[in-house]
């Protein structure tokens, strides 16, 4: 796996024998023994994880959130995301990785991953939780999966895009009720979603409000907020300070920059302001965060 620098956090390419592809498997144990029982580091990836725990226990940082990893948990890991991964004794399991280039070569509309509900839009991505008859079910699936990635069939990509979206409709049967979308709705509004969150990407630096995004998408304020409540389950607004605070950890673990300097990197004038704001929305101080996770990300 290829590694790039982005604010000092390692981000890395999927790579497979020396070449860069657009889809993979591993098995855990695999992972494990390349490493060499190195400690795996935060890190990011330019394409989707998915990690299915069979026979470990360890934890499981996503952006910042700790998450215990326990046999048949299986998470579901977006790119650009932090993660690091922490296992106590040799594991056994599988992941799954491809690129966004993957699903568009399969045909396979990225609206598809979001309807599913099992990729994250937030920095809360809990695990799926399934029991041993699930587990059965789709363990079938990932045989064909392995089985079609070490082979030379012509065909080969055509059959691990169909598996691959076997497995992931199979999953997403068990999230839980209140989880699922409402795929009606969230047609309505997918297209507005997709022109929010790209302009949060762009803009979360230098607006910090929702009048602003919604004066570029020349729609009111309290429809943008509806529409994304409906779709995703938080406001605008909390969409907005969710992406300022995962900045701010970001940089507050991966950089030299002091508080003051990473309050002006995303736009508050005022470091003050910065600071009441991470601890209104955290309960815990910038400082004290940053000094907590230095800690636990070993």
């Amino acid at each position: 796996m290829q590694i790039s620098g982005n604010n000092h956090i390692p981000s890395l390419d999927l790579v497979h024998q020396d070449e860069q592809v657009s889809f993979a498997f591993r098995t855990m144990e695999e992972i494990y023994l390349l490493k060499g029982n190195e400690p795996d580091v935060p890190h990011r990836h330019e394409y989707y994880t998915i990690l299915w725990a069979k026979k470990v226990c360890g934890l499981h940082y996503i952006d910042y959130v700790e998450y215990p990893i326990k046999p048949n948990y299986i998470f579901f890991v977006t790119p650009g995301q932090v993660h690091q991964v922490i296992t106590f004794g040799e594991p056994e399991g599988y992941v799954i990785m491809f690129t966004p280039e993957f699903i568009h070569k399969n045909n396979i509309d990225e609206s598809f991953l979001t309807n599913l509900g099992l990729f994250s839009d937030s920095a809360a991505t809990p695990p799926l939780t399934i029991d041993s008859k699930a587990a059965e079910q789709l363990n079938k699936i990932v045989v064909e999966i392995q089985k079609h990635f070490h082979d030379n069939n012509a065909f080969r990509e055509d059959l691990l895009g169909s598996y691959l979206k076997i497995f992931l409709v199979e999953c997403n049967k068990h999230l839980p009720e209140n989880n699922m979308i409402n795929l009606q709705v969230y047609e309505s509004g997918r297209n507005i979603l997709k022109e929010f969150k790209t302009l949060v990407e762009i803009h979360y630096p230098k607006w910090h409000k929702v009048s602003e995004y919604a004066g570029e998408m020349n729609i009111t304020p309290d429809y943008l907020n509806n529409v994304i409540k409906t779709t995703i389950g938080k406001t605008a607004k909390e969409f907005i300070q969710n992406r300022l605070i995962l900045e701010a950890k970001r940089l507050g673990i991966h950089t030299q920059l002091s508080t003051k300097e990473i309050a002006f990197q995303i736009g508050f004038e005022d470091p003050s302001h910065f600071s009441k704001f991470f601890k209104s929305a955290e309960g815990q101080p910038f400082s004290e965060f940053k000094s907590s996770l230095e800690k636990s990300l070993i």
